[in-house]
């Protein structure tokens, strides 16, 4: 049987180690012929494919970004889309499809299922939302890369007596903002699901002068928004699934601060230096264990499904249950770091 495989949506570092596994076991286990696909969706709309084999995919385990690239592509916003992808699967003689992406991605998945494509899916983003997994490979090296930035940062507000302000990514949850904040001791964290007010930030900061600690550390992810207000968006251009690009939250609470108080705020965007680089111990491995299921998964012909871990156990959910969803912030870790603040 010919597999394919795809990678679509943002770049995570673990993406290479997951198609590695899936071409290694693939090939030398159950004798597949993998094709990769070249830059997610879109590469099926223009029928790009290439063969992978264990030449291809030696020495990517530590690689970041995908050797197949990747694209936001949607193909039920082109003319004709699904059915141009049907038709190219058939001439190429793709048996099943392995899908690695974000909640985007999966979703036309679990769409292009209904028009008889035979697919598995691979949890995939840095911001750790998707249902039905604890983990997406990706999170735990953003939010190592947002720690040490943290790190970094401590020492500059420290010797300047200075409010820095760390922006991560976050689009609708706050994991990298929380989990990050955490292990770097960041005395203020603001994340999506709990909208903030300029006026609580200040009391944290002040209670903090109160204490000789005449400097803070203030991470805030890019969804974060104030009460009464909104996110701030860093373009109104919308991509092919109605993503508005956002950014300038860190300014706008620098400023606000400013405002508020005599002290000065220095603005850090991580950006997308928390998507590059060379995934974490934790990615590869957790990466590797995905993409051994995945190639298991679809030599069981048990499609329609996603990859997960739930504790420390591989398993599978149904993509139709988990696309669409969000796994927001555990609330109780919330308020562990509450204690910290101020």
């Amino acid at each position: 049987m010919k597999v394919g495989i795809l990678t679509g949506g943002g770049d995570a570092p673990g993406i290479n180690a997951v198609i590695r596994a899936v071409v290694r076991k693939g090939t030398q286990s159950y004798g597949y012929e993998i094709l990769g696909i070249r830059d997610g969706w879109q590469g099926l709309l223009n029928h790009e494919f290439s063969s992978l084999d264990l030449t291809s995919v030696s020495g990517i385990l530590p690689r970041g970004g995908s050797i197949l690239g990747t694209s936001r592509t949607n193909p039920f916003k082109h003319e004709k889309g699904p059915e141009k992808i049907c038709q190219n699967v058939r001439k190429a003689g793709i048996g099943a499809l392995v899908v690695i992406g974000g909640d985007d991605t999966l979703s036309v998945a679990s769409k292009m299922g209904e028009h008889g494509l035979k697919c598995v899916g691979v949890p995939k983003t840095i911001d750790n939302d998707i249902a039905g997994t604890d983990y997406t490979f990706g999170f735990n090296t953003a939010a190592s890369i947002a720690t040490e930035a943290l790190d970094r940062l401590h020492t500059t507000a420290e010797t300047h007596q200075r409010v820095m302000i760390l922006e991560v990514m976050g689009r609708n949850t706050g994991w990298i903002a929380l989990e990050a904040g955490i292990a770097g001791g960041a005395d203020i964290i603001l994340i999506p699901e709990k909208p903030f007010t300029i006026r609580e930030i200040c009391r944290h900061i002040k209670r903090r002068q109160k204490r000789g600690r005449n400097f803070s550390l203030v991470v805030v992810a890019e969804g974060a928004k104030p009460q009464r207000g909104s996110e701030v968006v860093y373009s109104e251009a919308v991509d092919e699934f109605g993503h508005i690009r956002l950014g300038g939250i860190g300014y706008y609470v620098g400023r606000e601060i400013e405002k508020c108080m005599s002290i000065e705020t220095r603005v850090v965007v991580l950006g997308h230096l928390q998507r590059g680089g060379s995934p974490t111990a934790f990615d590869r491995v957790l990466a590797t264990r995905f993409g051994i299921a995945t190639i298991d998964l679809i030599h069981k012909r048990r499609f329609g499904r996603m990859v997960a871990i739930q504790g420390n156990r591989i398993t599978s959910v149904p993509l139709k249950d988990v696309v669409g969803k969000r796994k927001t912030v555990d609330l109780e870790l919330y308020e562990i770091a509450k204690v910290f603040f101020g």
